[in-house]
């Protein structure tokens, strides 16, 4: 197993939110200018209120790329009943660009953990054509997997996530 895709197997990313992949391509995401995502490492929810910067690598600036994140754990991940719970969509990225060059189909909605230490999976999908991606109905029960299959979006080129859980008064300080 690729050193790139194991950490997503270990944290079930792989398995619960998407299928088994070969990473193509490279995705950085950081808040705040220098807090880069990391899978697995925690963030606190004040960190993580606004939009990050995300940035595409690939080799062709002609290739169109979606960002799709998502709480997999909502409510709780003991128990994920209302499973994933969609934060931010963003359409035709240019390759070895960011997101701000791309299209926000869903605005970003911060995380905002309840119960328990949540997930929020950053997946890039490599578009097959410019403007083909349509916006889900809903934020609920969103379905990483059921929504790159109705938008022939295959399997994903990137992943990374980070965790997250409700700041607590004592931990504020």
């Amino acid at each position: 197993m690729s050193r790139h895709v194991e950490p997503l197997s270990v944290g079930r990313v792989i398995g619960e939110v998407v299928d088994n992949f070969i990473p193509s391509v490279k995705l950085s995401v950081t808040y705040n200018t220098n807090k880069q995502v990391s899978n697995g490492h925690e963030l606190m929810p004040g960190l993580v209120a606004f939009k990050p910067r995300v940035d595409i690598g690939g080799e062709d600036m002609r290739a169109a790329y979606t960002l799709v994140m998502t709480d997999p754990d909502v409510p709780g991940p003991s128990d994920p009943y209302l499973r994933e719970h969609l934060h931010w969509i963003v359409t035709d990225i240019p390759g070895t660009t960011d997101v701000s060059f791309g299209r926000e189909i869903v605005g970003y909605e911060a995380p905002k953990p309840v119960i328990g230490i949540h997930r929020y999976v950053f997946v890039l999908f490599r578009q097959r054509s410019r403007h083909s991606v349509v916006p889900p109905p809903s934020r609920d029960h969103f379905n990483t997997r059921r929504f790159a299959q109705d938008n022939a979006l295959g399997l994903p080129v990137a992943a990374v996530y980070f965790n997250a859980q409700r700041e607590t008064a004592c931990r504020r300080r």
